[in-house]
């Protein structure tokens, strides 16, 4: 085994996880090794082979299999004839419990996975046995300044490298065959709460990443840079900076005339935190921009304005980064309404004539039709319920609001979609054999409420928005009402039409990608523990597996040796679950998250893992005066629900507070809140954030909240929740 090797798996074994995961030693099969090694170097994927994907239809190179981003596989030996006869070939333990969320990309026989905390594993596809580790040794701290999971959406292949991008803000090369790092790049200011979630894509040689934290108060931009040695090429921003700074460019000066105020103090936000794809006939990279930093634009945009380039699609020049056209969905966004949600190309039949076209389904709740080549807007339309907008009008192509939706009022405003959207980062998949895109849609309402004492926090959540008015009621009658509304399905969209074809009510909502395949058959994972095969052109169920835990990420298929396999990453968190799914029981727990890869006439079976095991300490008396315990509420819904989940029920991600021992020392608690006596498990100081009132105030309502009767048991019954096999 090479040195390098040597020492990347030496230093997996001593990986160190959440308090709500465990160290764990990498799986290693030496015969295994030994052939990798001895075999010769992975061939190089450039430009041709993922511009000719189809011609290997046996690989996944890129995130979405090709630059159009379409999550279909060509290969059909899996059809919906025999789907009913998959079985689970192998697993591979990814040794964490939250927020898996990658896509595995593979080539010459060797899937490139990450797990949490940015782990890059290389497994024998055919056998899923580990064949290098290699951890970033992630500032963990970083974690609190990222608004929805220690996630990662997976790696980048190009030339014999891999390619993943760090929660603090790091882009890093590994050599693909040995997992030894080539270089290591800072793409942030790291005084600034940046962060990256999404995976790498290529183009041209040049590394794509962008970065989330529009939520603490960033200013959002895209970076490429150069695949051999690391440099950065080119950096386009997607707000404009302080105009007495001067603009980076043209793009930037025009974009300044729909700001107003002093947004520059604020970040602005527009970050690139996901989609992207490619056009190679047309030279063009298409982006999608996220939402405004604060959401609330009273705050950040006095008297209004367009705000470009927040919730827009944006297409740009791979090659030096210039701004080609733009399409905004949500002009003066103030709900959290990003466009960075899945972008895919297709070409497709609109009025009886072939149109090259890009398609998303962003939070807002409209499915785009655009040209690709001019922006112009084809047509939109709702494929969720709506009510912040009556529609879109295709002659100017912005949305006709709702102007009571139009927040901040005297009262909170309660709109659907919320701000999880009505389709979050879960890709959709075109199946160009249909014509249909495959959406994972939810139906996630919020209250938007003004926050009338907004302060910029430092490393803190800058919203300005009131928190506790989106919060979720606690009363039987309320909640059971409120969960009602709460929903998830897969979506068969006609996006000729603008109209779905069918569809498929899930237990709830925050549900898995979605794959299509040549077989006819697509793959969702799901919120409640399970993975299955629908009908391409129905809808109906052709099979079932349990998962054990919830998926959130996206399958693909691939084939070796003349057999085709599914895989999918299985491991419940992000946003929902970690703010929602305590209260909201999903039917899942917080388990291993694993790979899982199926195949026809398979019958492994996963071992029994229990969930990390949290004591229940007894709550001491809630003896805090009621103004107490309401300040600690509204500092708590700030500062801790978006990690702890509401009123201090954790949906197992995360420690819960409820039966957390600091509980009962004030000193303690102080210690981990104040001091970071925990920053290295992701638990950031709140110092400068919160004074010692502030922390003890939520101490006090986490003890009330303890003492209630509203515990796991109590918001499963009112749920109706039923956990399933």
């Amino acid at each position: 085994m090479k040195a390098a090797a040597i020492r990347i798996l030496f230093a997996s074994s001593f990986v160190s996880l959440t308090a709500c995961g465990a160290p764990t030693a990498p799986s290693i099969d030496d015969a295994v090794l030994r052939a990798f090694n001895a075999a010769p170097a992975p061939t190089g994927v450039d430009a041709a082979a993922i511009i000719n994907a189809d011609a290997t239809p046996g690989e996944w190179l890129t995130h979405g299999r090709t630059y159009d981003e379409q999550r279909y596989s060509p290969l059909g030996a899996i059809n919906t004839d025999n789907v009913k006869d998959l079985g689970l070939a192998w697993s591979f333990d990814l040794g964490v419990s939250r927020g898996i969320e990658t896509t595995p990309i593979v080539h010459d026989g060797v899937m490139y996975v990450t797990g949490s905390w940015n782990i890059v594993h290389a497994l024998d596809a055919r056998t899923g046995a580990e064949i290098w580790s290699f951890d970033p040794q992630v500032d963990r701290s970083r974690a609190s300044v990222m608004c929805c999971d220690i996630v990662n959406r997976g790696v980048a292949i190009w030339d014999g490298k891999i390619f993943t991008g760090t929660i603090d803000g790091r882009l890093i090369a590994l050599d693909a065959k040995s997992g030894a790092k080539l270089w290591d790049v800072l793409t942030v200011d790291l005084t600034k709460p940046y962060s990256i979630t999404g995976a790498p894509r290529i183009v041209k040689g040049k590394v794509l990443i962008g970065n989330g934290g529009a939520e603490f108060g960033v200013r959002g931009y895209l970076s490429a840079y150069d695949a051999d040695s690391g440099d950065m090429l080119w950096r386009f921003h997607t707000v404009p900076g302080n105009p007495a700074d001067g603009f980076e460019n043209a793009a930037m000066e025009m974009a300044a005339k729909t700001w107003n105020g002093e947004w520059w103090k604020l970040g602005g936000g527009g970050t690139v935190w996901d989609s992207m794809a490619y056009d190679p006939a047309l030279d063009l990279l298409y982006i999608g921009v996220g939402n405004g930093s604060p959401w609330n634009q009273r705050l950040r945009s006095p008297g209004g304005g367009d705000n470009l380039f927040l919730s827009s699609i944006v297409a740009l020049k791979p090659d030096t980064g210039a701004y080609v056209w733009h399409y905004q969905t949500t002009p003066g966004e103030t709900w959290d309404y990003t466009a960075t949600q899945h972008i895919i190309l297709a070409d497709i039949e609109i009025d009886g004539a072939p149109r090259k076209v890009l398609m998303q389904a962003p939070k807002n709740g409209f499915f785009y039709v655009l040209d690709r080549a001019t922006g112009e807007l084809l047509s939109a339309k709702n494929f969720a319920p709506v009510t912040w907008a009556t529609g879109v009008d295709m002659k100017t192509g912005r949305p006709i609001e709702n102007p009571a939706a139009r927040w901040p009022g005297s009262a909170p405003s309660f709109q659907l979609p919320g701000p999880l959207g009505a389709h979050n980062w879960h890709p959709m998949s075109f199946s160009p054999r249909t014509g249909l895109v495959y959406i994972p849609a939810s139906e996630i309402p919020f209250a938007f409420a003004d926050q009338p004492d907004f302060k910029v926090k430092k490393s803190g959540w800058n919203t300005g928005a009131e928190f506790l008015a989106g919060s979720l009621p606690t009363d039987e009658a309320t909640h059971k009402a409120l969960r009602a509304m709460m929903k998830g399905r897969l979506l068969a969209w006609d996006p000729a039409k603008q109209e779905a074809r069918w569809s498929v009510e899930h237990f709830g909502p925050w549900n898995g990608g979605v794959l299509s395949t040549a077989g006819d058959v697509v793959f969702q994972g799901t919120s409640d523990a399970h993975f299955a095969a629908y009908d391409a052109a129905s809808g109906g169920k052709l099979w079932d597996y349990f998962t054990q835990t919830g998926v959130v990420a996206a399958p693909i298929a691939y084939e070796l040796d003349g057999e085709e396999y599914v895989t999918v990453a299985s491991g419940w968190g992000g946003a929902y679950a970690l703010i929602a799914g305590g209260i909201i029981p999903t039917g899942s727990e917080a388990k291993v998250g694993r790979v899982l890869t199926f195949r026809l006439g398979s019958s492994g079976e996963l071992p029994q893992i229990a969930p990390p095991a949290q004591a229940k300490a007894a709550p001491p008396p809630s003896t805090a005066s009621a103004e107490t315990i309401a300040a600690g509420a509204l500092a708590y819904a700030a500062n801790c629900t978006v990690c702890h989940g509401e009123h201090a029920m954790s949906s197992g991600l995360t420690p819960n507070l409820r039966y957390s021992p600091l509980l009962a020392d004030a000193a303690l608690w102080k210690s981990v809140v104040l001091d970071g006596a925990r920053k290295e498990l992701g638990m950031m100081s709140f110092n400068g954030i919160l004074d010692e009132a502030g922390a003890e105030a939520i101490r006090a309502y986490v003890i009330n909240e303890a003492n209630s009767n509203r515990d796991a048991a109590y918001y499963e019954a009112i749920a109706g929740t039923e956990k399933k096999p």
